[in-house]
């Protein structure tokens, strides 16, 4: 097990999820896309996300140790299961994004038929996942490529 590509693999995992998240798909999506449809299904949220305004800064250390861990599971599943992908490390991270997009997609298609929100915010959050998993697992397979974290020479790497 490769404990530099557990650690800087989720450390690249969180910070590109996170920018994405933060910068990208928060402002759009769940404060503008899907803004009405949260109101609407008020009763699925936490209390601190439907004060006015939304209390975050109650919500951020679950957030951050669930990244974290989050995180550190997946560096440490693409550290075992890299191998079976092929191409530079990008494309093998791609790959893995990808793999984990159809996990996730089936995770929430499935908690669809339990829980009563509107199709529109399941289909929001799936491309959302696909996002954040494909831009992830590029992070995390550029950095699995990196000379410090696979211990690789070019050499060793040709081998």
């Amino acid at each position: 097990m490769n404990f530099k590509l557990i650690l800087v693999g989720a450390l690249a995992w969180l910070v590109v999820t996170w920018a994405l998240g933060m910068g990208v798909t928060g402002p759009f999506l769940h404060e503008g896309v899907l803004r009405e449809a949260y109101m609407a299904t008020g009763s699925f949220w936490r209390p601190e996300l439907m004060s006015d305004p939304p209390d975050m800064a109650a919500l951020m250390p679950r957030w951050l140790t669930i990244g974290v861990i989050g995180a550190l599971i997946v560096a440490g599943v693409y550290g075992l299961v890299r191998s079976s992908f092929t191409g530079p490390g990008w494309k093998r991270g791609l790959k893995y994004g990808f793999m984990l997009f159809l996990l996730n997609a089936a995770l929430l298609w499935g908690w669809s038929g339990v829980f009563n929100l509107p199709d529109t915010i399941w289909a929001w959050w799936c491309l959302e996942v696909l996002l954040m998993n494909l831009a992830g697992g590029l992070a995390i397979g550029w950095v699995a490529d990196l000379k410090f974290v696979s211990g690789e020479t070019p050499a060793r790497a040709a081998a």
